[in-house]
């Protein structure tokens, strides 16, 4: 497995890739600057509004938000890039499976709303754990491992459904759990580190095109 993600670095430089990369970073950049405005001013409302406290309260606002902001912008990178995978799949497939036929999936309206159930449940699952970030070591790694599963199902299975129809995606994904869970947690932990976790969807679509040919020919 560490093969697809492999394969999917060494592309990253190709130009296919640039604008859902672009898109989805602006997009998360946007949906995290108004959750931290809105964190910032709802703790200003609750403190006063003005003095002291009301500033500290705005200061512990700010930095709730980068924490979230931290934790959340996975799920919203990956549900803004997640309408804009069929360009990076299909860059994966001219370079290294052109015998492949024209792609014949699922419904474009079909993807879309995958995309934005996938975005919506790993934006609840992350909402959900974050209790489980203020148990040292077992309360995170715990937090990571279910991250990582929601992130590779949603992963293989929005790839998927570019070449087949929602119920062979579910199965791609049974058949490839493990190795999707795998690429799911190394997508995780790339995702906790800033600047990198820029590539997490694009990345994440690239290497899922290595999964599902590369179990298909095997």
């Amino acid at each position: 497995m560490p093969a697809a993600l492999f394969l999917a670095l060494s592309q990253i430089g190709d130009p296919a890739f640039r604008r859902p990369l672009i898109l989805g970073v602006l997009g998360a950049l946007l949906a995290i600057g108004l959750l931290a405005w809105g964190a910032i001013e709802a703790a200003a409302w609750a403190a006063g509004g003005t003095g002291w406290l009301s500033w500290l309260a705005q200061a512990g606002g700010g930095a709730a938000a980068l924490l979230l902001a931290w934790w959340l912008f996975l799920p919203v990178a990956a549900a803004i890039a997640a309408q804009l995978v069929e360009p990076v799949a299909h860059a994966v497939e001219r370079r290294h499976y052109p015998h492949l036929p024209p792609a014949s999936g699922a419904s474009v309206a079909a993807q879309v709303a995958f995309g934005l159930r996938f975005g919506l449940r790993l934006l609840a699952i992350q909402i959900l754990l974050l209790p489980l970030l203020l148990v040292p070591v077992v309360g995170f790694s715990l937090a990571l491992l279910v991250s990582a599963h929601a992130l590779g199902a949603g992963m293989v299975q929005q790839t998927a459904l570019l070449r087949m129809e929602a119920p062979a995606a579910r199965a791609a994904w049974r058949r490839l759990r493990l190795s999707g869970w795998v690429l799911g947690l190394l997508l995780a932990l790339m995702a906790l580190v800033p600047l990198l976790n820029l590539l997490v969807p694009v990345l994440g679509t690239a290497a899922s095109v290595h999964l599902l040919q590369r179990s298909t020919s095997s």
